[in-house]
């Protein structure tokens, strides 16, 4: 079994008298965009890998190798990670995808053959709460299929379980804002585990550069759990107006997500992940190691809105 880090609030440990090359996957994305950030802020070599040149300039101004690579172009993503100790690595999910589960595993069976052949001593996994669970958790079976392919390949890989990202609201800030309500198909007053995707990329670019040593599960969550009327309410004073929950029936789920242009497979593995979530299923598997991130709800809600 993989062993668990416990909490982590110090200062980076920065290892001194070695180079090295930090890889960054998902650069242009939330968590991948904090964690090359914070790797340039500590006076790190990184070098993010972007699906085009463009998507690179930024970051090239900061002073990052810009990598031009694509999970889909098995060459070119193995070239973009020659040279690396250690990557950061997500495998974004392409939920038109019609097999949607199936491409998502060929994604990862790619990503770790890229890992594999250029000998990355250390990858940090972004996976997910519940992936210890072998089913019934939908798009989070992908993550654990990542968890075990990249163990299979890498001599050191820390996973990341972060709980429900607090961006995940953003999409309903909107109705919020113009009507009042808060569309949810997570019980209104279920209280449950989020984080910012901040904290998430903070602790990744940690543990990037601190090395990795051995198979560790890190798992994340906020300063504490909240329920969809505590976002409701923190949505509400930010507007100064009313907010409340709109529950949606877990029926609800395959015909909404399909009309933003996810597959039918896609949907139903989202309504199998906010069942699972509606019966309190998705847990830790070490609540006691549970490592907390700083960023409360309000916070990262005022900046969203």
């Amino acid at each position: 079994m993989p062993t668990v880090q416990r909490s982590c609030h110090g200062a980076i440990q920065e290892k001194k008298g070695t180079t090295t090359m930090l890889v960054v996957l998902g650069a242009t994305g939330h968590t991948g965009s904090v964690v090359a950030q914070t790797l340039l802020t500590h006076k790190q070599p990184v070098r993010v890998v972007v699906r085009s040149a463009d998507h690179g300039a930024t970051w090239a101004a900061k002073g990052a190798e810009v990598a031009v690579a694509s999970l889909d172009d098995q060459a070119a993503l193995t070239k973009a990670l020659q040279g690396a100790s250690g990557v950061y690595l997500l495998v974004p999910p392409n939920y038109g995808a019609t097999s949607w589960l199936a491409e998502q595993r060929r994604r990862v069976d790619q990503t770790a053959e890229a890992v594999k052949a250029t000998r990355i001593a250390h990858v940090v996994l972004l996976s997910s709460v519940g992936a210890h669970l072998p089913e019934g958790t939908g798009p989070i079976r992908a993550a654990r299929y990542g968890e075990h392919r990249l163990t299979a390949v890498a001599p050191n890989v820390t996973i990341l379980r972060p709980g429900y990202f607090m961006e995940n609201w953003a999409n309903g800030i909107g109705m919020a804002k113009a009507e009042g309500l808060l569309p949810s198909f997570i019980p209104p007053k279920m209280s449950m585990p989020m984080i910012s995707t901040r904290d998430i990329g903070r602790v990744a670019a940690e543990r990037l550069i601190a090395g990795g040593k051995g198979h560790a599960i890190v798992e994340l969550a906020g300063p504490e759990e909240y329920s969809p009327e505590e976002v409701a309410s923190e949505l509400g004073r930010i507007f100064g107006r009313g907010v409340s929950v709109q529950a949606a029936p877990l029926s609800a789920v395959v015909p909404t997500f399909t009309s933003f242009g996810f597959s039918t497979e896609a949907a139903g593995l989202f309504q199998e992940m906010y069942t699972a979530f509606s019966k309190d299923v998705v847990k830790y598997e070490r609540p006691q190691s549970l490592v907390r991130g700083t960023k409360t709800l309000a916070e990262a809600l005022r900046e969203m809105a």
